[in-house]
């Protein structure tokens, strides 16, 4: 979903930092060989985690929702020397497209993958997060974020991935069916008013949240 004019959106992407040769051959292969390749986080968006890592400098990164590994290498580029990313994911298939990515990229020592469910991992993991990047199933966005706040030093920083929706979250009609729309509108009043962090939303692509833990 765009905000604004394709034509001002190119702009916007065509004046932004290009990207990286290693993230073209990612994003190529993906759309060829990966079902559902739209949930991609792209060269635009790609380039505003790449920033919003560079500025928080974090040593430990979460990422929930590896997908194809593209997220997590840009979010690796602001990366401390000495950091690591953990990212989860729960589809098997995918596990070897992304080690093969990340061996490419020069941080494949310092990226860890978890296969299964973010819920039951998070929690064995003894370790505090500078930057959490939520971007999987929509439906659970409110128990990721009660799983993780105790895992953030102050300061923290949680990126959090299509909270717009396309636009359905202002749509109080969505079919019954429909659990991913009825759980964003819940997460988005729960990152609004939970007095532990800070929050701005991004009209960037599908919705980016900000949140700080204070």
């Amino acid at each position: 979903m765009h905000f604004i004019p394709d034509d001002l959106d190119d702009y916007v992407v065509a004046h932004s930092a290009d990207e990286p040769e290693l993230l073209q051959q990612l994003n190529r292969e993906t759309y060829q060989k990966i079902l559902q390749p739209r949930m991609l986080s792209g060269h635009y968006q790609g380039r505003v985690l790449s920033m919003i890592s560079k500025l928080v400098n974090p040593k430990n990164i979460l990422e929930i929702g590896t997908y194809t590994g593209y997220s997590a290498l840009c979010l690796a580029e602001g990366m401390q020397s000495n950091g690591e990313i953990h990212t989860i994911d729960i589809n098997e298939e995918l596990v070897d497209f992304q080690r093969k990515y990340f061996d490419k990229s020069g941080y494949g020592n310092k990226i860890y993958q978890y296969l299964g469910n973010a819920l039951e991992i998070i929690p064995k993991l003894d370790i505090s997060f500078d930057l959490v990047f939520i971007d999987a199933d929509k439906e659970n966005y409110s128990n990721y974020f009660n799983v993780i706040i105790d895992k953030l030093h102050s300061g923290a920083i949680i990126l959090s991935d299509n909270v717009l929706w396309s636009g359905k979250v202002l749509d109080t009609s969505f079919k019954k069916e429909d659990t991913s729309t009825p759980a964003l509108i819940e997460y988005n009043k729960l990152l609004k008013n939970d007095k532990r962090i800070e929050t701005v939303v991004l009209p960037i692509r599908d919705g980016l949240t900000i949140s700080r833990k204070l």
